[in-house]
Order: C-alpha cells, then structure tokens, then sequence
C-alpha cells in the first residue's frame, strides 16, 4: 500500500547527506534491553562500499529517484568495464547473492574472481525487472533501481578468501553480497508423487503446468516432490488443498511463473517448502494476480523455506488463511508488496523472513471486508523498500510487530507505519492491543512528496479516522533515521485524534530533525526514552489543522536528551540544523497547540492562533471564570501580548476582565499579571497589548476571563505573544 492522498503543504528544505553509515556488514543491531531484532538469516552480507575496489563509490544520497537513495546504507559502487570489487568473505561459503543496478534497457554479465582466480560462469546482470514506473500513484517516480542475481561459486570459500565481481562491458553499479553456505540438495521424500513422474521437465524448456496439477491430485493427503531443476509454468495452480509442495531447497528447484497458486478458497493443510519461484514481472499491474500466492491457502497451511523473485506480489492474501505461518523464506525484488494480509487474517505469523528491494510495503496487514485479528510480523529482516514502508498496519484487532529489524527506507514510507488508512470501504480501524515491540529502524522514515515534509522511522497515523486502540511501542530502536523517529499524524489533513499511545524503552541516535513529530491531537506518553546526536530539536508539536487541537505530551520519567521543543511551527527543521534561536520580531503563540475550559459551538481554541482575526475563540456561555491556554513549546521570556478581537464595527466596545498566568510544566500556574479590565474598542481596531514583568519566563500562557461587558464568554480572535516589550 502507498499513502498517496495529496494532503496539506509546508516547505521543507530538501536533505543534504545526514546520516553516517554504519559501513561493513548487515548485521542485526541490538539494544541490550531485548532480544535480537530481525531474522537468524543463512547468509552474511557485505556492503560493497566496505570493500575494495577499482569503481567509484557513490552516495549517500536520500534524494527520491536518485540510484543511491534505494541502496543499502545509500552508499554503493558503480563499475565500468574492467573495473570490480572485492569481497573478504566473512564466512565459509559457496553462494553469493548481489544486489545491483545496470542503466535502464542495458543487459550483461559479471566476471566473479575466487581468490585471484577467474570462475567459468558469470553472473548475469539486466534492468528488464527494473526501473518501474507508477503514474497512477501520487508522489511516485521512476523506482526499483536494483535488482537480485546469485551463482553457486562450486567450491567453498572460507573467512578472510576474496571473491571479487568485475563488469564486463555494462557499467554495473554493485550494493551489496550476500554470502551462504547452501546445503547439498535434499533427497525425494518416501512415499511422494515427483512432478518428474507426471511429465514436468526439469530442463526449463517444456510446460509443466499439467504435470504439477496432476501430481498435486495424485498426492492428496501426502507430498508432491520437486527435483531438482527449472519447472515452466504457464498458468497458475488452483484447488490446492490437503497437499505438502517440496523441492530440495531453494537454490535447487526453481519454478519459472509470475502466478504459482491463484485461489479464492481452499480447504487448507497447504504447506509449500524448499524450492524457488521466479517470476517474469517487468512492471507493476494492479489489476494482474501476478503474485506467488494469490488468495487463500486456507487453514493451518504453512509457507517455510522459499525464494521469491521477480512477481509483483511475493504473497497476497485473501479470503481464509487461518493460523498461516510463513517463515524461513526470501521474498526480492517485488514490484508491489512482499506480503498482504488482505484482510480476515486470523492468527497467522510471518517471521524469519528476509525481504528485499519491495515496490511497495515490505509487510502489510490491510483490514479491508473485515479486521485482521491476531496476527504478527515478528523476528524478520526488511531492507529498501523504495515507495512505502517496511512494515505496516492498516486497521484491524488485536496485532503484533515484534523484534522486526527494517532499514533503508526510501519514499512514502516509514519504518513502521500503525495506521487507520483505509484507501476504501468496508475499512475495520484499528482496535483492541497492538503490540510494536523489540524493533530496530536504522535509515528509516523518508520526504513524502504529497506532504512536502517528511514521514517519521515510526509512525503513528490516524489518516481516515481516530486512533482509539491502545498502542504499545516498546523497546525500539531507532538508529540514523534521516528526519524523525516518531511520527503521529493525521495524514489525511482531517485533524483525527491519535490517542491511547505509550511509548517505553526507546533508544534513538543521530536522527537528523526531531524524537517526536507531532501533526495532530491527541495524546502519547513516553518513559525511558533516551535520545543521543538529535538533529534540531526533541520534539515537533505543531498539529494540523491549526486549529484542531494539541497533542500531548506524558512524561512517564528516565527520558533523556530530548526535552527542547521546536521553536517555529511556521518551518520545518531541517536535518541536523539546531534548534535556531526565535525572531524576537515573531509571534510565539501562532499555530501552537492551544485549549480551553469550554468552547461555545465552533467557536474553539485554536481559533485564537490561527493568524486570522476574524475567525475567535468564545468560551462557554453564562459560566464565568473561563479559562484559554497555549503551550509555546519552550519556555520564553515573554514580555507582550497582543489580544484581539475581530476588527469588525459589527463588535461594539467591551472591556473584559483577565488575570495572565504562566506555566514552565503546564502543572503549576503562577499570576504574572493581576486580573485587570481591558478595554477592547473598535475604533482602535479592537486590540489590547499587555506588557509582562520583565523576569517573566513560561511556556504554557493561561487568560483567565471573569467578566465582559459585551458578552457573557470569554472572547479572543488572537493571542500574540513577543520577546519584545
């Protein structure tokens, strides 16, 4: 899923390079305080800008459509005919995946060296499953720069060998390696139908299909095997049901389709394990199930051990596919989603999984006809999805995310996404308990171009309605995210609410703008959150619209090294900037999160610093004392206020009478300026200034109205607040 609503507009400046790479291998990063996050994957992966090389290192770049801004780490090498990069293999193996890009309608091939020694074989390199275009997407451009090609290297290389790639004469621009020690291929299982025996061709030339549907008949209850060898299939597999699919590991039997199971419904008990689908999708086609799975496995089936390639979808999931697991498998190169639990997913678990190079979510769970219910993503490892998030939620009851490890995302998205999107109806919002829990973000959170400003490492969005679930975020790590590292907001520019949020046990370091970027009302409370090299300021709280309400803030206590506010809701930080001093010339009170003790019909808080003077805050009726507060953000010393009625002659002269009181905690209020009579004319343009005591230092400003001559309410279309008296 993408989020694609076009929805309001601040100016951000665009990003410089922000971030430090943590350069060498991918590894799983760890906070002491929980377990390891992401998947125990069968390989080790080596960044190729940590190598050596006679290319050119390239990035970091997070600019949107640039090559490096999809790379892991967004850094990588390009190479020009001759030119190459070599490995120390940092364990013993005898595979090597690569990560690479080639220029848009180019094919070739590398050359891959074992320790100064030229292999037989090459690796093939092409842009024909690269370079997407999705017009219909608002934000989108040209995207899915890389792609995924593996050999067996036929001998074993051990710790500390080299193995090198070099280009040939396309210039090849190289990410990473992913190095494995495959086991030897498994043996027929006794007692299993061989899609051999029912005519399939292990040569990849003939058409298997009517082999695979007839073993699969023949096997009712038992195992189809596949042997190793490439299998064409050239229609999709239906009525699978009460059946086990086994091949003799994934880099062994590979299955040629961009559709393998396509199926409404299914009695279930499907389990598909240990061998590869390889798809031919050259672009992205909504409307095509050009998907590993699409549909329905049904009940208690399981998915272990499998490599996904080049389909638009690695699983999209409809329909009944109660207590699913999927685990142990690779899903690369995706023109759309990894996996979609498209609704009515009950208790399905999708862990140890790797996936890479996603055009569109990584995980998803959609509640779309009705709600996804307890369900999990746990243990697995995300890297570059490059137009929406790593992982996320869209509505549904009772669901987990846990000790998942995602990085390098790039457009549209964030690391975790909690959302109540729903992009259409019937829509179930999100509900009950979702647990986020044990995950680590590194380079996560990206510009959305619909938004013009940025999307947070972690975000929680109340897009098309109200977050009223309780959110529990613990125990997160947030490494380098390139702006914030959490985000709560109404993405839909409606002003929803997101409530109910407790965010425990988080470490964030280097984030390039903020901890916490706060764009709606709502509330969240925060406990033993520490933060380190935070860009410009601890938190963002500027909710949207401005006059919707605030967003507060809970200490909860061990928070550390986060507590300034961004000074200026009329501009977005930019990465790495500071928090810069205010105009002494600017009105602080502006856009900032204000409330009362009551509002007579439309008449709300916000009213009062929203920049316009005709539009006014009015308090409850017949009810004097009422009170209206705004928080700055930080405290200030303050020595003015202007306050305004609107202008209009249609508003006769009133005088109202207000005591002034300041705040450093929004707890304790204390009078700065005793309860007086202001007289507001309209032949003065119904403006009053107040000067404060000089001293004076607060950041919540409470106006406490006990009379008005002219109305029975308290009455402001704007309160301004100055550094100069």
């Amino acid at each position: 899923m993408h989020t694609s609503t076009v929805r309001y507009v601040r100016r951000m400046p665009a990003i410089g390079a922000v971030a430090a790479l943590a350069a060498g291998m991918l590894v799983t990063l760890a906070p002491a305080a929980h377990a390891a996050a992401g998947a125990t994957l069968p390989f080790t992966s080596v960044e190729a800008e940590s190598a050596t090389t006679t290319g050119t290192k390239i990035g970091p770049d997070y600019t949107q459509g640039s090559l490096v801004s999809e790379a892991s780490g967004r850094q990588a090498v390009r190479l020009s005919a001759g030119q190459r990069v070599e490995f120390t293999v940092p364990r013993a193996a005898n595979a090597v995946n690569l990560s690479y890009s080639v220029p848009d309608g180019q094919s070739g091939s590398l050359n891959v060296y074992v320790n100064g020694t030229k292999l037989a074989n090459t690796l093939p390199v092409t842009s024909t499953y690269s370079y997407i275009d999705t017009g219909w997407i608002p934000g989108a451009k040209t995207h899915h720069f890389f792609d995924d090609t593996r050999m067996l290297l036929g001998r074993t290389v051990q710790p500390g060998d080299k193995v090198a790639v070099e280009a040939t004469g396309t210039q090849v621009t190289v990410d990473v390696a992913d190095f494995e020690q495959v086991a030897d291929a498994a043996t027929q299982p006794a007692g299993s139908v061989s899609v051999v025996s029912k005519g399939a061709d292990p040569t990849g030339n003939g058409d298997s299909t009517q082999a695979f549907r007839d073993a699969i008949a023949a096997a009712q209850g038992g195992t189809v095997w596949i042997p190793p060898g490439d299998y064409k299939i050239t229609s999709s597999l239906n009525g699978v049901q009460n059946v086990t699919l086994q091949g003799a590991g994934s880099w062994y039997s590979v299955v040629h389709t961009s559709r393998f199971i396509d199926q409404s419904s299914s009695a279930g008990n499907v389990h598909l394990k240990d061998f590869a689908v390889m798809g031919q999708v050259t672009e992205r086609v909504d409307s095509s199930p050009d998907n590993f799975v699409n549909g329905s496995l049904g009940p208690n089936s399981s998915v272990s051990g499998m490599w996904i390639q080049h389909t638009k979808c690695g699983m999209w999931l409809t329909g009944t596919n109660d207590n699913l697991v999927v685990e142990n498998s690779r899903f690369l190169d995706t023109t759309a989603d990894g996996i979609n639990l498209n609704g009515s997913a009950k208790g399905v678990v999708v862990r140890n999984n790797f996936l890479r190079n996603q055009g569109d979510d990584a995980l998803a769970m959609w509640s779309l006809y009705s709600p996804d219910t307890g369900s999990s993503f746990e243990n697995n490892t995300i890297s570059q999805p490059n137009l929406a998030n790593g992982i996320a939620i869209y509505g549904g009851t009772d669901l987990s995310v846990k000790n998942n490890l995602v990085s390098d995302t790039n457009a549209l998205g964030s690391g975790i996404a909690i959302s109540n999107q729903k992009f259409m109806d019937p829509f179930s919002p999100l509900s009950g308990t979702i647990t986020v829990s044990g995950n680590t973000l590194v380079r996560t959170g990206a510009m959305n171009p619909n938004w013009n400003h940025p999307m947070g490492a972690l975000r929680v969005d109340s897009y098309d309605s109200a977050i009223d679930a309780t959110v529990n975020i613990t125990d997160t790590t947030i490494t380098d995210s390139p702006y914030s590292a959490f985000e709560f907001v109404s993405g839909g520019g409606h002003g929803y609410p997101v409530r109910n949020v407790d965010v425990s046990g988080a470490t964030v370091k280097n984030t390039g703008t903020v901890v916490v970027q706060a764009e709606t009302q709502g509330a969240a409370a925060f406990k033993n959150v520490t933060a380190t090299q935070v860009g410009s300021a601890g938190v963002y709280n500027c909710p949207y619209p401005a006059n919707s309400g605030s967003f507060t803030l809970t200490d909860g206590g061990g928070n550390s090294g986060w507590s300034s506010t961004w000074s200026d809701c009329s501009t977005w930080p930019q990465p790495g900037q500071g928090n810069p001093e205010p105009d002494p010339n600017r009105n602080l009170a502006k856009g900032r999160p204000a409330s009362a003790t009551g509002s007579q019909d439309v008449y709300t808080p916000g009213k009062a610093v929203d920049g316009d003077a005709n539009s006014y805050w009015e308090s409850a009726n017949n009810a004097f004392p009422q009170s209206w507060t705004v928080d700055l953000g930080s405290s200030y010393a303050v020595r003015r206020l202007v306050l305004k009625l609107p202008p209009s002659s249609a508003w006769g002269a009133r005088t109202q009478t207000i005591t002034v009181l300041g705040s450093t905690d929004g707890s304790a209020y204390s009078t700065v300026v005793g309860s007086q009579g202001y007289r507001f004319d309209p032949a003065t343009g119904n403006t009053v200034t107040v000067s404060l005591p000089s001293g004076t230092s607060l950041r919540y400003l409470r106006l406490t109205v006990s009379a008005n001559t002219g109305w029975p309410a308290g009455q402001f279309s704007e309160v301004e607040a100055y550094l100069t008296s």
